[in-house]
């Protein structure tokens, strides 16, 4: 009995002294004690960046550059979340999640995109681009403001453009002609035009997931492919293609895309800092894809893994007049507005 008699006088104390000292205080909050971490976890902004490609591409690294930037320029108000190699989205969802605002950023490459907008299949287009001068024309001038005013209508926000090269073709059997690549079965991102190219020289496009590519070209599901060197390189699709066309013949680029609503949220000064980092990061990838695709490709030709053909003017010609009818199918849904402008950058020089 004295023992119990204990038990109850020292849990009497305790509840006591529990009054005294807690129980007691006003927990209205503007008297709650917070701890200093959990208040700065609080204020966080987090924005999810999803994209598709491997964290050592051009891409993959200006996205990473990007986050690192953010967060110095913001002192740590906001975070962004890098889901690379398909982790959250695929580039079949991966645009709808952005749309809906499950996503906040993107960075898909022009053939996605021109599903959702018809006016983006411009760069899509055969020959589009003669050399990086007039790359640059593009993202930098009137047809990339036009462009970037058409996202505004499934409330994304263009915000830059990035680079990853100009694309290749490989095969199994050497391209040299357009002929040569009648009833190959070729591996494209899934695009209306890419689609409606590689029918015009009697090939047989086969769109798919750029993570499934390699699978595809080992296990035999398509014979070919085009792809900018860099990719060729990293994706190491020199093991299961044994011919390269330096073709230049399509360009592999990026839009670095927000969601609208989501933006008109932000404070001013973190859309500044937005801004800037990006455009840190834009010139960082730009300068980065050139340069890596410039090294990789000296880097294939030492390693003696490929039969390497760099196109000729006569034969770029060629390629250039089999596929003049995508041009003339694709032109009315483009606009003409557009099309007039590259028929302008084509005259240039």
């Amino acid at each position: 009995m004295k023992s119990f008699a204990s038990i109850a006088l020292f849990v009497l104390l305790g509840l006591i002294s529990a009054v005294a000292i807690g129980f007691g205080r006003d927990f209205s909050p503007g008297q709650w004690s917070y701890d200093e971490e959990q208040e700065k976890l609080s204020e966080r902004i987090i924005i999810k960046f999803s994209h598709v490609v491997a964290e050592n591409t051009p891409k993959g690294l200006a996205v990473e550059r990007f986050s690192q930037l953010v967060h110095k320029k913001t002192n740590g108000r906001v975070e962004v979340q890098v889901y690379p190699n398909s982790t959250l989205h695929t580039e079949k969802t991966e645009i709808p999640a952005l749309m809906s605002g499950e996503l906040q950023m993107i960075a898909p490459a022009f053939s996605h995109l021109s599903g959702t907008i018809p006016e983006w299949a411009v760069l899509d287009l055969p020959y589009v681009f003669r050399d990086q001068r007039d790359v640059e024309k593009v993202f930098h001038g009137e047809i990339g403001r036009m462009l970037f005013s058409t996202l505004k209508r499934s409330n994304m926000r263009g915000m830059a453009f990035w680079s990853n090269g100009f694309k290749q073709l490989t095969s199994n059997e050497p391209l040299l002609l357009p002929e040569d690549l009648s009833g190959h079965r070729i591996r494209i991102i899934p695009s209306k035009v890419l689609e409606e190219q590689f029918r015009t020289l009697n090939a047989i496009p086969v769109g798919s997931s750029f993570n499934d590519l390699y699978g595809m070209l080992a296990k035999g599901e398509v014979d070919s492919e085009e792809n900018t060197i860099s990719n060729v390189y990293t994706k190491r699709l020199y093991q299961v293609q044994q011919y390269m066309t330096v073709s230049n013949h399509n360009y592999l680029g990026y839009v670095v895309i927000l969601n609208q609503s989501f933006w008109n949220k932000l404070p001013a000064d973190i859309q500044q800092n937005i801004e800037e980092a990006l455009a840190e990061a834009t010139t960082f990838n730009n300068e980065l894809s050139v340069s890596l695709n410039q090294s990789e490709f000296e880097k294939l030709k030492q390693m003696n893994v490929m039969t390497i053909h760099e196109q000729t003017a006569e034969e770029r010609e060629a390629w250039r007049q089999a596929l003049q009818p995508v041009y003339d199918k694709f032109a009315p849904s483009i606009g003409w507005a557009l099309m007039k402008k590259i028929k302008e950058l084509h005259q240039s020089r």
